[in-house]
């Protein structure tokens, strides 16, 4: 019983922590573009060489 005492505090500030942790995702843009990454995913290393010159290949 005591270790309920102790638990269930850790319990309501974890999820409390991640509810702010949530909105603070929110208001800072995270979730603005949400088709734009799954765009990149797309892309070829190519493109991105194209876009980027400077970009050097790892290995290369």
């Amino acid at each position: 019983m005591s270790g309920l005492l102790i638990l269930i505090p850790c319990a309501i500030g974890l999820g409390a922590l991640a509810l702010i942790a949530f909105f603070w995702a929110l208001r800072s843009g995270q979730y603005n573009d949400l088709e734009g990454d799954g765009q990149r995913v797309l892309l070829n290393d190519e493109s991105l060489e194209k876009i980027d010159p400077r970009q050097s290949r790892p290995g290369a």
